[in-house]
């Protein structure tokens, strides 16, 4: 179910309130795109200045408008459990099919303090937890043995890997088998991350290339078909720099600045994120018409 081309969906702002018109013609984009699942409320959702009441109102609005086409994985991490949980239950009333929650930022728990955070809110909850392992923007990395201790457990199912440690993809595949989902974190390293034994990408470049990104995906995933490869290697090449492009400054306002320019949204965020530069515009530019998208 969780596999392919998974968008970390942008939150588009208005007058710093979030534009819900453009969320859900976001949400139809991508539904029209072939995007395999939907993300609403991660790192990318800006999720750390969302309220509360925009954190669900984002999780309902995707379930509402793709109306089971596709998945929604809906971003319910903390660096508090109680609220991390409280926003997973949310997300198991709102029809959500799986929670993406992140490794707790700022607190730095132990590896024992982190599998404790992720066994209380599988313990709470019925609905399937992907574990998101971003070290450099939680400080914290989960370790494979401790994954492997959560994957014991009812709920826990798979990673997205934000490590941008290849080998860890063939360490979590020894450790946990085939059946342990493993989702990239990173677009630039997506094609190897496959070849490896991944199953897609939890996508920021999505968001601006949600077709290429699908095809990328479809023909990445082929492994034994010679000809989907090459096809994925074209494609991949031609999104690098995008790829690159979209984190020379703090994501998603680079993404934002690019799908302004698509007419995708406002390329506004929210404080302490500020709009990008106008050197990094230029790069961003280039990318998109390197890509053919502009």
């Amino acid at each position: 179910m969780f596999k392919g081309s998974i968008v970390a969906l942008i939150t588009p702002f208005k007058n710093n309130k979030l534009d819900e018109d453009c969320y859900i013609a976001l949400i139809h984009h991508h539904l029209n795109s072939g995007t395999s699942a939907i993300v609403p409320a991660g790192t990318t959702g800006e999720s750390p200045t969302l309220s509360h009441e925009e954190h669900e109102r984002v999780i309902e609005l995707c379930v509402k408008e793709s109306n089971g086409k596709i998945p929604i994985i809906a971003g319910t991490g903390s660096n508090s459990t109680d609220e991390a949980i409280s926003l997973t239950k949310y997300a198991e009333r709102a029809g959500a099919k799986a929670a993406l929650v992140v490794t707790p930022y700022y607190n730095k728990p132990t590896q024992e303090g982190l599998y404790q955070h992720f066994k209380a809110i599988n313990d709470n909850c019925s609905i399937p937890i992907i574990i998101y392992n971003i070290p450099p923007r939680s400080v914290v990395d989960m370790s494979v043995d401790t994954m492997a201790r959560l994957f014991e457990l009812k709920n826990i199912i798979g990673v997205k890997d934000a490590t941008a440690n290849l080998n860890r993809v063939d360490e979590q595949k020894k450790k946990m088998g085939s059946d342990f989902l493993q989702l990239s974190g990173e677009d630039a390293t997506a094609l190897e991350f496959n070849l490896r034994g991944g199953a897609g990408c939890i996508s920021v470049t999505a968001n601006v290339a949600a077709k290429l990104c699908s095809e990328f995906q479809d023909a990445a995933l082929s492994k034994n078909n010679s000809n989907l490869l090459a096809k994925a290697k074209e494609i991949n090449d031609k999104l690098m720099p995008l790829h690159k492009s979209l984190f020379i400054e703090s994501s998603p306002s680079p993404v934002k600045y690019a799908a302004s320019l698509l007419n995708l949204c406002s390329e506004d965020v929210r404080l302490p994120l500020v709009k990008v530069t106008e050197r990094t515009k230029k790069v961003v530019k280039s990318a998109l018409s390197h890509a053919n998208l502009i």
